[in-house]
């Protein structure tokens, strides 16, 4: 498949290798292709290319920069920060300072004034990435670092994660990736396999006739349909107690697919798909005291 372009007027580079092409949408809070308030701004791959297959690209039918899921890729989203202490202002890691506009809890679905963005840099190599987002207020203060690395050994890409908190106060919360996989375009479906290497058990949020768990994985019994997607906020079944967790996408149709293998240990996994994005979100909790840095990565093999 040829390669995805980026949409007109929003800043974006290229780096590839011999064996991967990546297209990434830069961070920027005026012109950036992603403004809302709930992911993180920088590492937003809009186009990843492996032998033929294409891996991410925009799963949703129009594009608003402001939407809280306009966005693709493999994404990140921090919880908030002292968004239930006193006052309006609250952190979001990876967006900013926000200001809520009313006394109601924070909502990640709905947009919110950022109130300071602090500050960011970015180095492109030829075969990675670096965004640097520093921010310093005389609550939160911390050096967050992303870096998107093309593969030599296999096919594929690693994230690697340094946060420093630089501040005075704890930076505690969760972080996960919803990986919006978009492979080869299919439609969500018995083609599209998802396995754990553990037997996951959960509650479907309503009792769904189109999706069930079977063994290592969850199989689809016929294709969403526009608008339609399921949920499950509890899946479980790994071990809580190691460190590192893997899955596994594939379309078994094009044959492209992904085994994804992090660092972190697991609190949570949520699962949810929608018509052309089946998403495997796996949290992992941070609690970092003033002073230290915590290290995590994501690594992505591609399968072709």
């Amino acid at each position: 498949m040829s390669a995805v372009r980026p949409r007109s007027g929003y800043p974006s580079v290229h780096i590839s290798n011999k064996l991967v092409s990546a297209g990434i949408y830069l961070p920027d809070y005026e012109q950036g292709y992603y403004r809302g308030t709930r992911f993180d701004h920088a590492g937003i791959i809009f186009d990843l290319t492996c032998n033929g297959h294409q891996y991410f690209g925009e799963w949703f039918e129009q594009h608003d920069p402001y939407r809280h899921d306009g966005i693709c890729g493999p994404v990140d989203e921090f919880t908030a920060i002292g968004d239930e202490e006193a006052g309006t202002e609250f952190l979001k890691i990876g967006v900013g300072i926000l200001r809520k506009s009313s006394d109601a809890p924070y909502d990640r679905f709905l947009r919110y004034d950022i109130v300071n963005p602090g500050i960011r840099s970015t180095v492109v190599g030829a075969e990675s990435i670096v965004f640097k987002h520093v921010l310093s207020t005389p609550k939160y203060a911390y050096e967050y670092t992303k870096t998107i690395r093309l593969s030599n050994d296999k096919p594929g890409f690693c994230i690697e994660y340094a946060l420093r908190n630089t501040g005075r106060s704890p930076l505690n919360c969760s972080v996960y990736n919803h990986n919006f996989f978009t492979l080869d375009g299919a439609v969500t479906g018995p083609s599209m396999e998802i396995s754990f290497p553990f037997s996951p058990v959960g509650d479907w949020r309503e009792p769904y006739s189109n999706v069930k768990i079977e063994g290592h994985q969850i199989h689809f019994l016929r294709e969403l349909s526009r608008g339609e997607s399921v949920f499950m906020g509890n899946l479980h079944g790994f071990d809580p107690a190691i460190a590192g967790y893997q899955f596994e996408l594939k379309n078994t149709l094009s044959g492209a697919g992904v085994q994804v293998t992090g660092s972190g240990k697991l609190s949570n996994i949520v699962f949810w798909a929608s018509r052309f994005v089946p998403c495997v979100e796996p949290y992992t909790d941070l609690n970092i005291a003033p002073g230290t840095t915590a290290i995590w990565n994501v690594r992505y093999v591609l399968m072709s």
